[in-house]
């Protein structure tokens, strides 16, 4: 192993679940049999482990943190392994975990599986410490060794990765160590889930490995248009849409199916949207990744190393506005997903339903004060919206989506 220059935290697959799932009072958690409660926090792309309110870790749920290749894990059970992914998940996305929280079995697995899959690729993504070349053969590697056919092995995957996991690992990078212990437990889960699982997760590595290889020169992502910042959000939050539309509706009629087919891609999206919005300033300093389009930019006499410069709030502000517009654009169709989604296997309309709102009234925040993404490094909705919105689905029967949608788009949802 060799020390990394610098470790980052793997942000582009949450980017999805970052509005969706963010680190709040927790009523239960399910797989832990804990009711503790946890510290409510503000929805961030999973920057939550560094930006927002710090959570304790529950202690019912922590497990020790076990290193090393599934092949070699005879003296563990299957449910260790289990149980192993369910905690890797809260260590690395505290955020995310609650989304797992709000979902039953065998849902809640399945969800779980699919992260932690698209989390390996996420971390290699993200590497500062790897040449561009060598994140892309890594992620080229781990997209063969999850096709059975193709004759590459998850071993394979890590005899190539080991050398460059840091010395001083972060559970990012433990996650990626065990990747043979999360394909293990991916190959339990039933044909179907497999099944819907394995061919988004590939689209979205080869996604990832495509656009690290288009801006291998520059070091770092630098999107150029609004379509090639659309294509980028389909691989990192169209594909996993992807995923979870085909898990969801796996029991649902006909007619649900088609709607949501017809929304995922809106759905994703716009939780992407939100984010690049939202996000735009950190990204750069903390990932040198610019997602607004160069073509916006130049519309306002500025290029990509401008964007964390707090001298051009002002230009950037128009900037921010136009994908906050575009992201707004998606709400409909976004709604008409969650409406369509069937509640069985495990799956809840809050663990869905929940992210959508808070993207909701992060455009909103956006809307009212889009020079804090620059001056601040961040737009977030407050704790006591957060909880707000949580509590709507506590009680029996489901909330009317878009009577909520409405309230949080004119104004914070506790303040009513």
């Amino acid at each position: 192993m060799i020390a990394a220059r610098t470790v980052s935290t793997s942000t582009a697959v949450s980017r999805l679940f970052t509005v969706a799932a963010p680190t709040l009072l927790c009523r239960s958690y399910h797989k832990l049999g804990s009711d503790t409660p946890e510290s409510v926090g503000t929805p961030t792309r999973d920057r939550d482990e560094t930006d927002a309110v710090a959570v304790p870790f529950l202690s019912s749920y922590a497990l020790p943190r076990m290193s090393g290749m599934s092949q070699n894990h005879t003296d563990r059970s299957s449910s260790e392994d289990i149980e192993w992914c369910y905690d890797a998940v809260h260590r690395v996305s505290r955020t995310f975990s609650l989304t797992i929280s709000e979902l039953n079995e065998p849902m809640a697995r399945d969800i779980c599986l699919g992260y932690l899959l698209c989390r390996v690729a996420d971390t290699i993504e993200d590497a500062g410490h790897l040449p561009p070349a060598v994140q892309t053969e890594l992620l080229q590697t781990y997209s063969r060794s999850l096709e059975p056919s193709s004759g590459t092995t998850v071993s394979s995957f890590h005899d190539a990765v080991e050398e460059w996991i840091p010395t001083t690992t972060n559970a990012d990078w433990e996650v990626v160590e065990n990747a043979g212990r999360i394909v293990d437990v991916f190959h339990t889960l039933d044909d179907h889930s497999t099944q819907t699982i394995r061919g988004p997760v590939r689209e979205l590595v080869d996604g990832m490995a495509m656009f690290v290889d288009r801006y291998a020169d520059a070091g770092g992502l630098r999107i150029k248009t609004l379509d090639e910042l659309e294509e980028y959000c389909w691989y990192a939050a169209g594909t996993v849409g992807t995923l979870v539309t085909g898990l969801v509706s796996h029991e649902a009629t006909d007619e649900q199916i088609a709607q949501m087919e017809e929304n995922a891609r809106s759905f994703a999206l716009l939780l992407q949207l939100v984010n690049v919005a939202k996000d735009a300033a950190t990204d750069m300093e903390e990932e040198n990744n610019v997602y607004l389009p160069l073509e916006l930019l130049h519309e306002q006499g500025l290029d990509h190393s401008d964007v964390s410069d707090t001298d051009n709030v002002d230009s950037l502000v128009p900037v921010i506005e136009q994908v906050t517009k575009r992201a707004e654009g998606y709400l409909d169709d976004a709604q008409a997903w969650l409406e369509a989604m069937p509640e069985t296997r495990g799956n809840t309309l809050s663990a869905w339903a929940i992210p959508f709102l808070l993207a909701v009234g992060t455009i909103r925040e956006l809307r009212e004060r889009p020079a804090d993404v620059i001056e601040q490094g961040n737009v977030k909705i407050s704790r006591e919206e957060v909880h707000s919105v949580t509590q709507q689905f506590g009680g029996d029967g489901d909330p009317s989506i878009g009577e909520l949608r409405a309230k949080i788009r004119q104004q914070p949802l506790h303040q009513y």
